[in-house]
């Protein structure tokens, strides 16, 4: 049996799944309802731990070049310290104004103690 893969399927798969899954923290590191900020490879990401659930996301706001890591969260929102921008964690939404933009988000997993995050 012969089984072919159109390279448009192929293509489609591959953009929305991450290449690797690189270490960030250890679990540990972050209790709940605690937020920091981890540099990799020049890139600024907000790490959080909601109720003992991690989410990634970009640490600056899609605003102003504030760190979110430095602003205030209640459940799965962040907000910004500088203008009050609330993004949802989940989905990198954009909740309120100023901010028009939302946040890229990564995917998280867990191996172990160690908090990873999909980079594509």
């Amino acid at each position: 049996m012969k089984i072919t893969v159109s390279y448009g399927l192929y293509a489609y798969f591959r953009t929305r799944m991450p290449q690797d899954f690189v270490k960030i923290a250890r679990r540990g590191e972050l209790l709940p309802g605690k937020m920091k900020r981890v540099d990799l490879d020049g890139r600024r990401i907000l790490l959080a731990n909601v109720d003992g659930k991690f989410y990634a996301a970009d640490d600056t706001c899609t605003h102003e070049d504030a760190s979110l890591s430095t602003g205030f969260l209640k459940d799965d929102i962040v907000k910004c310290p500088l203008h009050g921008s609330r993004f949802n964690l989940c989905s990198g939404q954009v909740l309120d104004d100023p901010a028009e933009e939302n946040l890229r988000t990564y995917p998280v997993r867990l191996d172990g103690d160690d908090i990873l995050i999909g980079l594509t």
